[in-house]
Order: structure tokens, then C-alpha cells, then sequence
């Protein structure tokens, strides 16, 4: 059954040549907030989740941002350094987004963009993966089956943080309200944790130029989950994309980009992709209306949130 499996992953990303990190207008009606979600940890729990929610109680200005190194590894052969974006005023709870990176690239390529969001009221830590990011002495693209475990691992090492004396983000952390989201390989990554691997914690999901590539099919409780993709993607083909949004039995948004290609995390369109997943991140994290009829304003989104 396994070498079915890394039989058929293969096939997949090859189908899209090497899934590399390069270092229809609709408009709905105005957006409810979401529901408070149930709680339901997978995972080893890190504490029982507070119930207080951030819903409604969106940050009114930007805040400064640090960031932070995590030592974390999953076992003696995943090793899993995590650096943390937060922001470094205010006393929270920040909702908290785990950000899985592309094939060959790392966390630190995506500096800006998660830096946006760590400065808009959320904490993101985003692991390099033990044999996909840049610099790995054994480059392994296989290895995608086991990175929607790692990214749940690292989001319970992060909550846990909620709780430890002495942590800058000790009582700082929305337990209740966290979300995956990730690029191109990193966006696999996500759609796994929806899938095969879901990790019922989440609430909300954002993928970056991703598609499915990992066994399983959607489950869990239903959470929105926004798209972004260029339409001149070579690397994963917008069309990819689109079945991977189509295939989503909840609540969900394509951003289409016409001019961009596979890096839409930079470049002439990082506005639109960091103000669009920003105002997402409000809506589905905070309830935050304002944001939900900025994003019924977008140009080229459809959606049915």
C-alpha cells in the first residue's frame, strides 16, 4: 500500500515538473462572522484549550513584530526548527497560523508576507521541514507525507507555549482559533492536514499556489479555506489549483491572480495576495466584519464564504 502511495505522489508532483519555491470576478453577499468552532485537539494536547475567544475582538492597529527560534523535533530524525512571528505589543490572544514552506525554500523566504500577518494580530510559526526546505544534504519530495504530521506537531508546541512560565506568549495565545496555511509544496502540506492527516484543531485554511497531491479526502468539522493562484503558474498549473479548490466540501475562495506565476507571496501582486490573506485571517479568525466586506470588494475572488 505504501509504495502505491509514494508511487502516486510521485506521479503527482512530477505531473507539475519540480514543485520549487522561486527565491472570473464574483462578488457575494456581505459576510457573517464565523461560528465558534468546537474544540477538537488531534494530537497529543498540549492543555486543555480556554474557551475565551478573540471572536468580535479583532486589533484596531498594526502591531510591532519580533520573532523567535524554536528548537522543536519530532522524533531524533525530524528535526523541525521553527522560527515565530508574533507581535510584540498587546496582550492578545492572537489566533495562531502554522505555515508550511515550498520545495527548497525556507521560512525566512517568506518573511514578508508572514511578517504582514504576525503584525496584523496573529502568532505564525513556520517550520523547516527536514527534508524539503533549501540546503538539505537529502532533498527527499516524498517526504510531503509526513509534513502534515510535522505541521501539527509544531502547532501543539506553539499552544503549549499559552501556558509556560516565563514565555513571552504565555497567556498571549487563542487556543481555540488556529489555522494551517502554506505555498506550493508547503500548500500540499496544508491540504493534508484537511485530509488524510486532519488535524481537527483548525478553524480556517489558506493555500498559496497548492493542490492536492497527498491520500485522503476531506473530513472533520468544515472550516473556510481561501486559494490564491496565478494564472501563469508552470509549476503548479492554475488549473491544479482549481480542482483542489472545487474539491473542498466547505466554505471557500479562489483568488485568482492573472499575471502572477507560481511565487505569489512577492512581486508586483504581494499587495493584493498579503491584503486579501490578511482580511481573510480576520474574518475567519477574529469574526472581524470589516474585513469580510473588504474581501466582497476584491477583484477576482470567488467565493462562497
Amino acid at each position: 500500500m505504501r509504495r502505491r502511495t509514494v508511487a502516486l505522489l510521485l506521479a503527482a508532483v512530477c505531473a507539475t515538473g519540480a514543485l520549487t519555491s522561486c527565491t472570473a470576478d464574483s462578488r457575494s453577499p456581505a459576510r457573517p462572522a464565523p461560528a465558534a468552532p468546537s474544540v477538537q485537539p488531534s494530537g497529543p494536547p498540549s492543555a486543555p484549550p480556554t474557551l475565551a475567544s478573540t471572536l468580535g475582538r479583532a486589533p484596531t492597529r498594526a502591531f510591532p513584530v519580533k520573532t523567535r527560534k524554536l528548537q522543536l523535533s519530532r522524533g531524533a530524525d525530524r528535526p523541525l526548527p521553527t522560527t515565530v512571528w508574533y507581535p510584540a505589543a498587546g496582550d492578545g490572544p492572537f489566533p495562531v497560523i502554522v505555515f508550511s514552506h515550498g520545495l527548497t525554500a525556507r521560512p525566512a523566504d517568506y518573511a514578508s508576507i508572514l511578517s504582514r500577518w504576525a503584525g496584523a494580530g496573529f502568532v505564525v510559526a513556520a517550520p523547516a521541514f527536514p527534508h524539503t526546505s533549501g540546503g538539505v544534504a537529502d532533498f527527499d519530495v516524498v517526504d510531503l507525507l509526513n509534513q502534515p504530521a510535522d505541521a501539527s506537531y509544531v502547532l501543539t508546541r506553539v499552544l503549549a507555549l499559552d501556558g509556560k512560565a516565563g514565555d513571552p506568549l504565555r497567556g498571549r495565545l487563542d487556543r481555540v482559533h488556529v489555522a494551517a496555511a502554506g505555498h506550493s509544496g508547503g500548500g500540499i502540506t496544508t491540504l493534508g492536514m484537511l485530509t488524510g492527516a486532519r488535524d481537527e484543531r483548525l478553524t480556517a485554511a489558506v493555500v498559496l499556489a497548492g493542490r492536492q497531491a497527498l491520500p485522503g479526502t476531506f473530513s472533520g468539522p468544515e472550516i473556510p479555506v481561501l486559494f490564491v493562484h496565478g494564472k501563469q503558474d508552470l509549476t503548479v498549473r492554475y488549473i491544479e489549483g482549481l480542482a483542489a479548490f472545487r474539491a473542498v466540501p466547505w466554505p471557500k475562495g479562489m483568488l485568482t491572480l492573472p499575471n502572477a506565476g507560481h511565487v505569489v507571496t512577492g512581486g508586483a501582486d504581494f499587495d493584493i495576495v498579503a491584503g486579501a490573506t490578511t482580511d481573510f485571517w480576520r474574518w475567519s479568525l477574529y469574526g472581524d466584519a470589516g474585513a469580510g466586506r473588504r474581501l466582497d470588494r476584491r477583484d477576482n475572488l470567488d467565493s462562497d464564504f
